[in-house]
């Protein structure tokens, strides 16, 4: 119940920023992770995690040496992903993620999984973002996101050399998963 007041709150006072009124369901997160390679993925980075509901997962899931790291700009959920996931690194810009892996002297990501809602930012911020996302994969990685609509799905088969769509309806709303490989 306190993820969804946190939720709530946050997007009620900035719903150009938060997507969803409640966190996302546990469906969802099982079909994100679903193609995920753990035991090939070194660097790991979440975009959006809000309270926590894939990081618990990834943290669960990913190899002990795996990097990993989030992005989350909220300050709200930032203290809450601090509360819940002590050590946790956190950074606050999606659209530095080249600049957040050099500063950690990091290899390009394996795997990036967001909960952006790219569906309510500017096109600018959604391209710059996006743009990130491809520069700080390494060939071949992977980009898993989400979303309530197909708006994204032209945009994304741009940059991807390989982009799959699943449908779960067990989320409030239902979702789309795109699941989104960088060529080689």
């Amino acid at each position: 119940m306190s993820d969804f007041l946190v939720f709530f709150k946050r997007f009620v006072s900035h719903p150009g920023r938060v997507g969803s009124v409640i966190p996302s369901s546990r469906f969802l997160c099982r079909q994100m992770i679903k193609q995920i390679p753990w035991s090939q993925a070194n660097v790991i980075i979440e975009l959006g995690p809000g309270t926590g509901v894939f990081t618990k997962t990834i943290l669960g899931k990913k190899r002990q040496d795996a990097q990993f790291f989030v992005v989350e700009r909220d300050p709200a959920f930032q203290q809450v992903l601090r509360d819940r996931f002590p050590g946790l690194l956190i950074r606050d810009e999606a659209i530095h993620l080249t600049r957040y892996l050099s500063e950690l002297q990091l290899a390009k990501a394996d795997v990036i999984i967001s909960g952006l809602p790219f569906a309510v930012f500017p096109p600018d911020l959604r391209k710059g973002i996006l743009d990130n996302v491809l520069e700080s994969l390494a060939p071949g990685g992977m980009f898993v996101t989400f979303q309530y609509s197909l708006q994204l799905k032209r945009e994304l088969q741009q940059r991807f050399g390989k982009v799959e769509i699943s449908f779960t309806p067990l989320n409030v709303p239902p979702a789309f998963v795109y699941t989104c490989f960088k060529e080689k």
